[in-house]
């Protein structure tokens, strides 16, 4: 894609051309941002898309995209009741998993170019690992790695032509870290797993029910991968003037988990009874985390308005500050013995998890309750 130059060659009567001596201003919908949002049919990506075209600086043009456009009807009726400006907000087709679709979605960019590529489109799997089926998890892949992966390869070389550009991506706790159930003091233990001497750490309530977390191998396996894909072309891009920023989502209000492959009636045909009865406990825990921790979907695109607003962009955006001190917990023990062991209490509610040579983990000393909720999006890390 390219430019649309605004200044055209004109000829003379004794044929010399020459430039018109003053180039015409800049169209308004030349000055305008162009935003193409993947997985635009709900949730973050519905929401954000309205959030950008409705904007009061009118500074936006969203190309908002649906895997299947039979589920716009949702978009167009909030767009509307929104008061979204005429030419602010358009529709294409386009399947993060089918390259000919992703070239069909960029040839309709009327302006010949994408300032800000929003990678949100994902999708869930959850269920013990060894009763997902092979179809499942390529599936889940496919989509939230590689279909990313199509995206940056249709959009990023002209950006890199152009000088400029920002590319976001919606990524999830489930690439960083999991989750802690209480407040309180986490205390790394005397040898475990090396570990010399003791430490303690002040925890904050975080709630991911589907990030970081047992039974959610292969979603969270491809969250890993997109915080390695996004920071190696975080290193690579300055250069160009192309931007690179991930926006850490915790739980959301979404349809996400009504989409989620393998949910609450997946087959456990073959499974061990041990495990069935972790899964039934794991899905008691899901369903309180997310009933008491759970952002409103609006809230989630500030952080992105955030990102989209910074000069120069961060990397990492995270839309809730609850998450902070898990990270720090993670680099403070590199065993990882410490975590492990929370976690597993946390999640399942019974002792902890034992490390090498019987070290423990103390979790939840002094725990006040359930999540600390309400905390404000967080300024970029």
């Amino acid at each position: 894609m390219t430019m649309r130059k605004s200044a055209q060659a004109i000829q003379c009567p004794h044929g010399s051309p020459h430039l018109l001596s003053k180039l015409r201003p800049p169209s308004d919908q030349q000055l305008k941002k162009v935003v193409l949002i993947t997985g635009c049919s709900s949730g973050i990506g519905l929401h954000l898309a309205l959030r950008l075209a409705s904007d009061p600086s009118r500074s936006f043009k969203v190309y908002a995209t649906l895997r299947d456009l039979s589920t716009q009807g949702p978009l167009w009726e909030a767009a509307r009741s929104r008061g979204c400006p005429p030419g602010s907000l358009e529709t294409l087709q386009l399947d993060v998993q089918d390259a000919d679709s992703v070239a069909a979605a960029r040839a309709r960019v009327t302006e010949g170019r994408v300032d800000v590529l929003v990678c949100n489109a994902g999708r869930g799997l959850l269920g013990p690992l060894e009763a997902l089926s092979a179809d499942a998890m390529h599936s889940v892949l496919d989509v939230n790695v590689v279909g990313t992966v199509r995206m940056l390869q249709a959009f990023l070389p002209d950006m890199k032509r152009r000088g400029s550009g920002h590319i976001l991506v919606t990524g999830s706790m489930g690439g960083l870290m999991g989750e802690w159930k209480r407040r309180g003091l986490v205390r790394l233990a005397r040898g475990c797993c090396g570990t010399a001497g003791s430490q303690q750490i002040r925890a904050s309530a975080a709630s991911s029910p589907l990030k970081g977390m047992p039974f959610n191998a292969v979603y969270c396996a491809s969250k890993f991968a997109i915080e390695g894909l996004c920071e190696s072309l975080a290193v690579l891009l300055p250069p160009f003037g192309v931007h690179v920023s991930l926006i850490e989502c915790g739980p959301v209000h979404t349809a996400f988990q009504e989409k989620v492959q393998n949910g609450p009636g997946a087959a456990l045909d073959g499974v061990d009874a041990q495990t069935r009865d972790l899964f039934s406990r794991y899905q008691r825990h899901f369903e309180q985390v997310f009933r008491k921790a759970a952002q409103d979907p609006e809230e989630v695109t500030e952080v992105f308005l955030t990102a989209l607003r910074a000069s120069p962009p961060a990397l990492r955006y995270f839309s809730c500050e609850r998450f902070l001190p898990l990270a720090r917990l993670r680099l403070a023990d590199p065993s990882g013995c410490s975590y492990v062991a929370a976690m597993h209490r946390a999640v399942f509610g019974d002792e902890a998890a034992e490390g090498p040579e019987g070290a423990q983990t103390e979790a939840g000393a002094g725990a006040l309750g359930g999540p600390e909720l309400g905390a404000p999006p967080s300024a970029p890390q």
